[in-house]
Formats: structure tokens, sequence, C-alpha cells
């Protein structure tokens, strides 16, 4: 990101973490594309940020329709100009013991957390990349594009095999991609967030470790998209552990793992 004022379109912005990102981008003086499944958050979310110096305007979207994804952008663009940055927030998470494991639940989550980010990554990266193409410049910025993963995709954890499946592909997937957008000079950050106080997580029935607010993981956010790294990873506790436990030997991780199955 840079201090100019940019077009920004974010997912998943109806509520929690989403909507916290486009109000504190229209504060900076942004104009934010927000979409989610629920137009009334979306006009609420507008209505909250009237009087900020920049400007938030509504697009629902239901990202589990590729052609929808595409005809968004195809909308967001016609209005507002050129997307600088798009922030692919949009996600959903349901525990699922042994007992519960249901195809229709995993097919669901893979639909909107892994497919539903893909349906608008595909027509983004299209967009970006004609843009270097017209302009027959060298590769230099010509889009950003941030996808929102999780720690939980380091590795698999008991209630969280979907859910962790999910986010894993996205993370294989932006680092299978990150080579070849960098020589066409679009810019892909992978953001990976721990535990963050947010309606869908308040769901949650487990204590949950490094919790954050909003506002905190929105300055984490904020603060790595100024930079030049691949990865914003946060908060720094449920970094370092997600991070040792992606390293441990299996025989270590699962006796660890065993301790957290549900009696």
């Amino acid at each position: 990101m840079t201090e100019d004022r940019q077009t920004i379109w974010i997912t998943g912005a109806g509520k929690g973490m989403g909507r916290a990102l486009a109000l504190r981008l229209a504060g900076d003086g942004h104009q934010v594309a927000v979409s989610s499944r629920t137009e009334a958050d979306l006009n609420s979310l507008a209505s909250e940020a009237a009087g900020l110096p920049g400007q938030i305007i509504s697009f629902p979207l239901d990202i589990t329709s590729a052609d929808d994804a595409a005809s968004t952008i195809d909308a967001i663009e016609n209005r507002m100009g050129p997307i600088d940055l798009a922030i692919l927030n949009a996600g959903t998470h349901q525990a699922m013991w042994l007992d519960e494991f249901d195809v229709d639940k995993v097919r669901h989550l893979i639909d909107v957390n892994f497919m539903g980010t893909v349906n608008c990554l595909v027509p983004l990266m299209k967009r970006f990349k004609a843009r270097t193409a017209s302009t027959g410049s060298a590769p230099a910025d010509k889009g950003h594009i941030a996808v929102v993963a999780s720690v939980a995709g380091y590795r698999g954890l008991p209630s969280a095999g979907a859910y962790s499946a999910s986010k894993a592909g996205l993370i294989a997937l932006c680092e299978a991609l990150k080579p070849e957008l960098d020589a066409v000079g679009i810019r892909l950050t992978l953001i990976n967030p721990g535990f963050v106080d947010t309606p869908l997580t308040r769901q949650n029935d487990f204590e949950m470790p490094f919790l954050i607010s909003e506002d905190a993981a929105v300055d984490h956010i904020m603060k790595g998209l100024q930079k030049t790294g691949f990865e914003i990873v946060f908060p720094l506790p449920m970094k370092l552990i997600m991070g040792a436990l992606r390293m441990l030997p299996d025989r270590l991780f699962f006796y660890l793992t065993r301790r957290m199955v549900r009696k």
C-alpha cells in the first residue's frame, strides 16, 4: 500500500475483521468497495462510514458463484476505476468432531473458504496481468492481492479438519502463485491471523489463546501491507507456537493433539 488514495476491494466485509479493515481504510481516505452476502450488513457499514475522508460503496456478493465474482469486479471497476488492492477476506468456520464430520459440511467450508477465494482470484489476476500487457512496461506493481488464510492452515488440529484443510489449501495456493505473479508485476500477500475476536470466533466453545481485538488485527494487517514481505502473521505468540507445531516430528505432534480430543 501507499499513502496515495487507492481503490480497494474487500470481501467478507459485512462483519468482523473485514468490516474493521474497511472502516480503517476509508478513514485513511481510500475508496473502498465492500462485498458480503448480507446486503443489510453492507448498508450499515456504508452508513457508519459517512463523514470519513474516504468512501465505502457496497457490492453484495456470494463468492461461491464464479460468475457473480467476475461480474462484481466488473461493476466495481466500472463505477470506481481500476482496483489497486483486493483483500480476499471472506470465509467461515464450523467445528466438526468425528461424530459430526459430514460431506456437505466439509464441502461448504471448502466452497466458501477455498473455492470462494479462487473465484475472486482468477478474474483479478487476469485483469491485473492485462494491465502489464496493455502498457508493455516492465513488471512493476500492476496490482496487489492479499489473501486471508489462517495459522490453522499450518497443521491440522482436532475438530478443525475441514477448516484447516481449506486454509492450508490457500497457503499452498499463494506459495505456488507468487513467483509467477512476481514475474508479471502483481504483488501477492498472504495473511495468516491467529484468533481474532469477531462474531464468528465468538461461536467457539473453547478457550482461544492469545485472542486479539479486531482493531489490533487491523493494525497488524495495515503495517504488513506497507511492507514488501510475503506473509503477515499475527499475533506473535501464536505465530511462534504454530510455527513450532509445524516443525514438530509427527510422533510428538500427535501426542499433543490427542490431548485436545473431546472426551
